[in-house]
């Protein structure tokens, strides 16, 4: 039987949707992506054909309001017109904070959702909108089995050391630590690497995921043993708008001398820092690349200086390093940057080759590197639905 699985990554206006037909043990095939946007001001789907062909688009200007469960209606009956001979299985959802106790996708349950919510302090600007889904999808579609896949779960096989603050043990002992984040795509990276190269996969590799939120994560054998993120997804690189690793006296300095209020606080930290609070022009790096503006330069330095401190870090954490993976819109897309990261990091033995670099090679370290370093489009989405099958079917079993 072909089997259709929706995948849900949702934000704060917008719900990303993509859906994948299975058949057997091949690998789930993407049938269609989308989105629904303008949630709150002015809502709008679309959903776009693998190729990016537009297959359907719908707005509702005088309808600000409108329910998630109405827009997810909408949707639902959309795509199951879309199945054709297949049948709509389950729904997997990206869930950003699994806290300490979840290491596995789960199928949704009550429970599970009351100890989701409970972990709503932890990510107050993720996890609200990555639980309202999986309501409205409740609602809309009772029976349809739901499964929560966490950015975090990835991670809980750091060793103690590697998530732990120096703080008191009580406020340890309430969730204040390292949870580290991203875990879908390095989950995904650290699959396809035993794929293309099992040697590698299992050696000491540093995976690079570079976007508009950047990290970086350490993996040993397969298995996460330290990353840049680390309570918040604030932590770590400088990312489109984010700060990145900062001492947390500026935050005191802030609050208690500059007179800002906690608000005020966050949104510096998340929305104005970063590329663009650096440079003053862009937190687009395809922008700041371009740009003659010594501040853009300067951003852009900034960027690889702290890239480069990391994999430093990163590698003494697993005592040695094997390979380098770039990932995500900046590390799969731009030479200039994977080229500036590993001149940083000729002193570990990285030396790549320029003209599979320029041309976004797979492989793009020079042939006699004793470090290897690599481009692998990352793929959350298609995770999340190996997750949700895969959990589907032990239900059955």
């Amino acid at each position: 039987m072909r089997e259709g699985i929706l995948v849900i990554n949702a934000g704060s206006s917008s719900i990303k949707f993509s859906l994948y037909i299975s058949e057997g043990n091949e690998p789930p095939l993407l049938s269609c992506k989308g989105q629904v946007e303008g949630i709150n001001v002015a809502p709008h789907f679309i959903a776009k054909a693998p190729h990016g062909g537009v297959l359907n688009e719908q707005r509702w200007p005088d309808q600000p309001n409108m329910s998630h469960e109405a827009l997810f209606k909408y949707m639902i009956d959309w795509i199951e017109a879309q199945l054709g001979d297949a049948e709509l299985k389950a729904a997997g959802h990206r869930v950003v904070h699994g806290g300490s106790q979840y290491s596995q996708p789960l199928l949704v349950t009550d429970e599970l959702m009351e100890e989701l919510e409970r972990l709503v302090p932890l990510a107050p600007l993720h996890q609200p909108h990555n639980l309202a889904p999986i309501r409205a999808l409740t609602k809309v579609h009772p029976d349809l089995p739901q499964v929560a896949c966490f950015d975090t779960a990835f991670h809980r096989s750091n060793p103690w050391t590697a998530q732990s603050f120096a703080l008191p043990r009580k406020i340890t002992g309430e969730g204040v630590k390292r949870y580290g984040f991203h875990g879908l795509s390095y989950e995904y990276i650290a699959r396809q690497l035993r794929k293309l190269s099992p040697a590698t996969a299992r050696g000491k590799v540093i995976v690079c995921h570079l976007g508009s939120g950047a990290s970086m994560c350490a993996i040993d054998g397969g298995k996460s043993v330290a990353s840049t993120m680390g309570f918040t997804a604030v932590e770590g690189l400088p990312m489109g708008t984010r700060t990145g690793s900062m001492d947390a006296g500026v935050v005191l300095y802030l609050l208690q001398q500059k007179g800002m209020t906690p608000k005020e606080v966050e949104d510096l930290l998340y929305k104005q820092s970063g590329l663009l609070g650096v440079s003053g022009v862009s937190n687009d790096m395809r922008i700041l690349l371009e740009s003659s503006e010594p501040h853009a330069a300067e951003a852009v330095e900034l960027f690889v200086y702290r890239i480069g401190r990391e994999l430093g870090s990163l590698a003494a954490a697993m005592g040695g390093l094997d390979a380098i993976v770039f990932t995500a819109g900046i590390g799969e897309r731009s030479p200039q940057i994977r080229e500036k990261v590993c001149g940083h990091a000729e002193w570990l033995g990285v030396e790549i080759d320029d003209e599979a670099n320029r041309h976004d090679a797979m492989l793009i370290s020079a042939a006699d590197s004793p470090v290897s370093v690599w481009v692998i489009p990352t793929d959350e989405e298609m995770m999340i639905a190996k997750h949700t099958r895969e959990v589907l079917r032990n239900l059955q079993d």
